[in-house]
């Protein structure tokens, strides 16, 4: 059960940054395919069922494959993703887990994915994991429910 109500609908002006945010994210040139999975990993490591539930559902309504969606967690071991994604998903793993490592998220990482997104699409990855994880920390802390949206 929920703590309370999602703080984003308590304060809306909040809810409304979130979306700006993530509108702004869509203009970067990243596929929104990868801006997806980007969300399912680091909703994964942080542990907010909402927003796996609720990305998955997305992912699945924009044309995203069963197996993709399920290998997510594990996608360094599966066939399903390109070397892009897998820089995307490299990046947004380090910079989930800042606290993991003194060098969070080494320069190979970043160079992995500069080799795959210029400028403004490596803004845009990095604003997207950000808000995700913004967000999954509001949602894991109040318990907010996959399915209760």
């Amino acid at each position: 059960m929920s703590r309370m109500k999602n703080p984003a609908r308590i304060l809306p002006d909040t809810q409304q940054a979130i979306q700006s945010l993530t509108v702004a994210t869509r203009s970067g040139g990243v596929p929104e395919s990868t801006l997806e999975l980007v969300h399912i990993r680091a909703s994964q490591i942080n542990g907010c069922g909402f927003c796996v539930d609720n990305g998955s559902r997305s992912a699945r309504k924009n044309g995203e494959s069963a197996d993709r969606l399920a290998a997510v967690a594990a996608w360094r071991d599966t066939p399903y993703f390109t070397p892009a994604e897998r820089a995307a998903l490299d990046l947004a793993e380090h910079a989930t887990r800042l606290a993991d490592r003194p060098n969070p998220v080494p320069d190979e990482v970043w160079s992995a994915a500069a080799a795959h997104y210029d400028e403004k699409a490596l803004a845009a990855l990095v604003v997207s994991i950000a808000t995700t994880n913004f967000f999954n920390r509001i949602l894991v802390t109040t318990k907010q429910m996959a399915g209760a949206w």
